[in-house]
């Protein structure tokens, strides 16, 4: 029986795993840590024949398998996985494996630095609405390989998936060499994992390898740099790709046959009206971005202009992404928490409309918080900073002569606390919103950027349950 190891115990890893022993894999999952939270899932995967090592530190040379599947959380150039490829043992992404089993089915890309999820969610809840059975997955929804498994089920049936929707970060991409989608949409290009990647060039070539593999070719044309790589030709650029422009059919960058625009609010696609813009109901420029990348999905794959306005004019938002949580006393509390960068942050501040409470902070990332900086002084009443990261940004706000910031560490304190300034600041300001938008990564306190705003909505259910109509002292 040939011999497997999947690195990384989590959502993906015992995908993988799951996958592989399906197909008579003899499957070892090895995972670093020791934590008892884990311990759970070792037993359940044991139970299935898989054999879980946990506080390992992976050798290849020792345990010899014909096949490496690492999940999309470790490093692709750590010291045992360097040498088991120079060992020539296949060494390979979760997303690969995915890949592997289900390229015949055509699969639609979206990666990007800011906007995959938004436009991942749209485009599958297009294709769903037009009746296809189009799971999402990847960073969003299903793990990849647990919808190969689905796949594998649904085939012994006779009714296989229609389309594969995968929202791809960089990490997925670097280890999934031969990933080649039937479109791939690249949302947006800013700074972002450069602590994993290095320089902005190799995360530039994570991204459009993807692009340069893809039958065809999505691009947000409203993204400065995704403008200066169009004009640059920087990798190949397919004559068929299709360029947006939420500013009109003159600011497209590539072939206005093949461009989706908006023009007179409505949206065109190669010159056809698909659908007024009005029926997305999530706020921000940035939405309408990612709504034109979507539909032109949707329109290159077939799907009527019908079925794209109904589930549009369904769509309700995504998680942790500009999030309606609740009203308190007239003021309006907003989940950003998937903010976890400077250039999603001040995305976030933007879309405000009314004098804001920014909750910030969490584990920091390298990029340029010049915009994000501005964005604060024009926008925010207040700024509470939780996390590791609340002690460099109070120092970078004090720079900027920003003082109206506080250091209150927790969720729980900052929830808590943004309820009891707004009451002296809706007196001043007439509305008012308390955004979470957090410009970190959320691994100092949470297991995931969705854990954190999780967390967001309870302590806002919670204190305004405390809070009732009392005043607040």
């Amino acid at each position: 029986m040939a011999k497997a190891v999947v690195i990384g115990l989590g959502k993906s890893g015992n995908a993988a795993a799951k996958l592989l022993k399906s197909q008579a894999w003899d499957v070892t999952l090895s995972d670093r840590s020791t934590s008892p939270l884990l311990k759970p899932q070792a037993a359940e995967l044991e139970a299935e024949g898989i054999t879980v090592v946990l506080g390992d530190d992976f050798d290849p040379e020792t345990s010899k398998p014909e096949l490496i599947v690492v999940s999309p959380g470790v490093p692709w150039d750590v010291a045992s996985l360097v040498k088991a490829r120079s060992l020539g043992i296949v060494t390979i992404g979760e997303m690969e494996l995915a890949w592997r089993n289900l390229m015949n089915i055509p699969w639609i890309a979206i990666t990007g630095t800011n906007g995959k999820t938004t436009t991942t969610a749209l485009t599958a809840a297009i294709f769903d609405t037009a009746g296809y059975n189009a799971p999402a997955f990847g960073n969003i929804g299903y793990a990849a390989c647990e919808v190969a498994l689905q796949n594998q089920a649904l085939k012994n049936q006779g009714q296989p998936i229609d389309f594969a929707i995968a929202e791809l970060s960089s990490y997925q991409i670097e280890s999934a060499p031969t990933l080649a989608p039937q479109i791939a949409i690249w949302t947006t290009f800013t700074p972002d994992h450069l602590a994993r990647h290095k320089t902005m060039t190799n995360y530039f070539e994570m991204k459009s390898r993807l692009l340069a593999r893809s039958h065809l070719q999505i691009f947000n044309g409203d993204d400065p740099a995704l403008q200066k790589i169009g004009i640059s030709q920087a990798f190949p650029i397919r004559s068929n790709a299709c360029w947006t422009s939420v500013l009109g059919k003159d600011h497209l960058i590539g072939n206005p046959a093949m461009g989706i625009w908006i023009e007179d609010e409505n949206i065109l696609f190669q010159g056809e009206i698909v659908m007024p813009v009005n029926l997305l109901k999530m706020p921000g420029k940035h939405n309408l971005q990612n709504l034109l990348m979507a539909v032109a999905a949707a329109k290159i794959s077939g799907i009527s202009n019908e079925n794209i306005a109904e589930a549009i004019g369904n769509f309700g938002g995504v998680e942790h992404r500009l999030e309606y949580i609740l009203t308190w006393a007239g003021i309006d509390f907003i989940n950003d928490s998937k903010a976890t960068n400077y250039d999603a942050a001040v995305v976030g501040l933007n879309s405000m409309k009314t004098p804001t409470i920014l909750i910030a902070g969490g584990e920091p990332k390298e990029g340029d918080d010049r915009e994000w900086l501005e964005m604060i002084k024009a926008k925010t009443a207040a700024v509470l900073l939780i996390g590791v990261a609340a002690k460099q940004f109070a120092a970078r706000l004090e720079s900027i002569g920003y003082t109206q910031y506080e250091i209150v560490e927790t969720m729980e304190n900052a929830v808590k606390r943004s309820g009891q300034l707004a009451q002296s600041l809706l007196q001043e300001a007439g509305t008012l919103q308390v955004l979470l938008s957090p410009a970190c990564a959320s691994f100092d306190q949470y297991r995931s950027f969705e854990h954190r705003g999780d967390d967001f909505r309870h302590w806002c259910e919670y204190w305004s349950k405390e809070w009732g109509e009392l005043e607040l002292g």
